[in-house]
């Protein structure tokens, strides 16, 4: 069977080049009508492209037009349409951000990879940590904090020195970045239905923002994160190299 296939692409020269070169070969078809999206690109598009068809039926194929590509297939031309019929599929749950502002505001956003919070001066940021509301951590002195997906546990957390987490896991990686006080706190594994509140002390001098896959809210007060179980994101992957794969075999480069 012919899929109908919605080829979108980063604005980097050599994803524009694949996308024309795809069209001409498969034909291309508007987001809402296609079987499929194939995005081109790197990680950060693939991210984009989630976020902005999770309403669309369609799963979503990566092919790495881009840098690192962990959440893209190879590329190739030649043989895309037996890929597609081939792929194996993976659903994955974003986590929901609610940040309020210094001004009282309240700021919501969706996160495939993570929520971060980081520090926004020159000192380092105090955070209050409470889990399903019990304080858990009265006071963190750090560069930032992070609660991350299974999927996104390769990426910023796991350069903080957080855990991989396998993609079947209904767990959350919760880690500090350069945590300066308790020194030692590297960090803790939540289940995935936990909500986590961060409340920032001494804000005014110690100026922190909110980032959730690039959506960024500055001079936050506190937030709270929680995973969505009423958004999902459909995947496509090769045979054996899917992202359950990936995970395990990061663990071992």
């Amino acid at each position: 069977m012919t899929l109908k296939i919605a080829f979108l692409s980063s604005e980097a020269p050599v994803a524009q080049t694949a996308r024309a070169t795809l069209i001409g070969r498969y034909g291309d078809t508007a987001p809402e009508q296609a079987d499929v999206i194939v995005a081109l690109g790197g990680d950060g598009f693939m991210l984009r492209t989630l976020h902005a068809t999770q309403e669309l039926p369609a799963p979503v194929y990566g092919m790495n037009r881009g840098t690192i590509g962990f959440l893209m297939n190879e590329y190739s031309e030649s043989d895309l349409m037996e890929r597609l019929h081939a792929a194996e599929k993976t659903e994955i749950n974003p986590l929901s951000m609610r940040a309020s502002d210094r001004s009282g505001k309240v700021h919501r956003a969706l996160a495939i990879n993570e929520v971060s919070i980081l520090r926004a001066g020159p000192q380092a940021a105090k955070l209050r940590i409470t889990v399903d509301g019990r304080l858990r951590l009265a006071e963190l002195s750090c560069d930032g904090a992070l609660l991350a997906t299974p999927a996104g546990s390769t990426a910023y957390n796991y350069s903080a020195h957080g855990p991989i987490l396998p993609i079947g896991s209904d767990v959350l990686a919760l880690t500090a970045i350069a945590a300066f006080r308790p020194r030692r706190w590297r960090g803790a594994l939540l289940p995935k239905t936990a909500h986590v509140r961060f409340d920032v002390l001494e804000a005014n001098k110690r100026p922190v923002v909110a980032d959730a896959d690039s959506f960024q809210v500055d001079d936050v007060e506190w937030v709270e994160v929680r995973s969505e179980p009423t958004v999902s994101h459909c995947m496509l992957f090769d045979p054996g190299h899917g992202l359950e794969e990936r995970l395990i075999s990061e663990q071992f480069n």
